[in-house]
């Protein structure tokens, strides 16, 4: 048993983004053991699915392909993932942490002895998974240690999508045995999150307040320079849990992960809750008075100041180079 095998996700033939994620941490973690990453693609009709994730660096990409696996069922998924791992005798299989791995992984990880190591946030030689305990305040490490395959999910934003590398790669159609009477469970509505007025992780730029910024009629100076780089207005918990901006704008464990090219930190500290939420920006900079602030330990680049003096100046600097 050797290898690695990342489990992808998609629905109705369009990839979950988070499945890049969990790739990019099959090829890292794969590097790190000096041994093959392989991936598997789980529907009926994925062809070209497979042939996209054929361009990748990988030794196989499974097609796993049923009628019985259109719509997706725990059942199905659980069977047909159980034949694939036993063809592919992969020593290590990493799925992204969505609502649907959450759904079968555990059952699918039971089938082998074996429990979920789930919402890993980073991986360390050994291999050691790491996982975060009560909102993010302490990290614990995990080591698999039975015979059977070790089931990892990786938490969204650990690792970057875009750093998936390229290759070549051969795709194996795989028709799984599956019977109807295996489907216990019929379909239902799709689990979709309450609706918001913005979808954080999908923006490219963010400007984000903090408690620094004192009161409520203050959050306009640094909308003003949100508005000035075209970013969207986020916000750290207790500026939501006042009520000072909609708890859609928040950022951290409990709520929206994001992933910008540019993250601006304004007035935040940087407590843990928060760097669980943004630590997949590419680029950090940090606005603080405080230089001894967590936040400056995860920014690119900081500055030691008052933000009321530092956020216009950088509004003003901002609209002047747009002309």
């Amino acid at each position: 048993m050797s290898g690695v095998l990342v489990v992808m996700e998609q629905r109705g033939g369009q990839w979950n983004r988070m499945s890049f994620e969990a790739l990019a941490a099959g090829q890292q973690l794969a590097a790190k053991l000096g041994v093959e990453c392989s991936a598997a693609v789980v529907a009926e009709g994925v062809s070209a699915l497979a042939s996209e994730l054929s361009g990748k660096k990988l030794v196989k990409v499974y097609a796993v392909e049923h009628a019985l696996l259109k719509t997706y069922t725990p059942d199905g998924y659980v069977a047909a993932l159980e034949q694939v791992i036993k063809q592919a005798a992969p020593a290590y299989v990493l799925m992204p942490h969505t609502y649907q791995v959450r759904d079968f992984a555990p059952a699918l990880a039971t089938r082998f002895g074996s429990v979920l190591i789930s919402d890993v946030i980073a991986v360390h030689d050994g291999p050691v998974f790491v996982r975060q305990l009560l909102q993010g305040k302490l990290n614990a490490d995990y080591r698999h240690t039975g015979a059977g395959p070790c089931f990892v999910s990786v938490q969204a934003g650990t690792f970057r999508g875009d750093t998936v590398e390229t290759g070549s790669a051969a795709v194996e159609t795989f028709a799984p045995t599956l019977e109807l009477p295996q489907i216990r469970t019929k379909p239902g509505e799709l689990f979709r999150e309450s609706a918001q007025t913005v979808d954080l992780s999908a923006a490219p730029v963010i400007v984000s307040v903090g408690r620094g910024i004192g009161e409520q009629e203050n959050i306009a100076i640094v909308d003003e320079l949100a508005k000035a780089l075209g970013a969207e207005l986020a916000a750290s918990r207790p500026i939501c849990d006042n009520g000072w901006l909609p708890m859609e704008r928040q950022v951290g464990s409990s709520g929206q992960t994001v992933s910008p090219k540019l993250y601006l930190a304004v007035g935040i500290s940087g407590a843990i809750q928060h760097l669980v939420g943004m630590k997949g920006s590419k680029t950090v900079i940090a606005i603080n008075k405080d230089e001894n602030a967590p936040i400056f330990e995860v920014a690119d680049y900081g500055v030691v100041g008052d933000l009321f003096e530092v956020v216009p100046a950088l509004t003003k600097a901002v609209q002047a180079a747009k002309g």
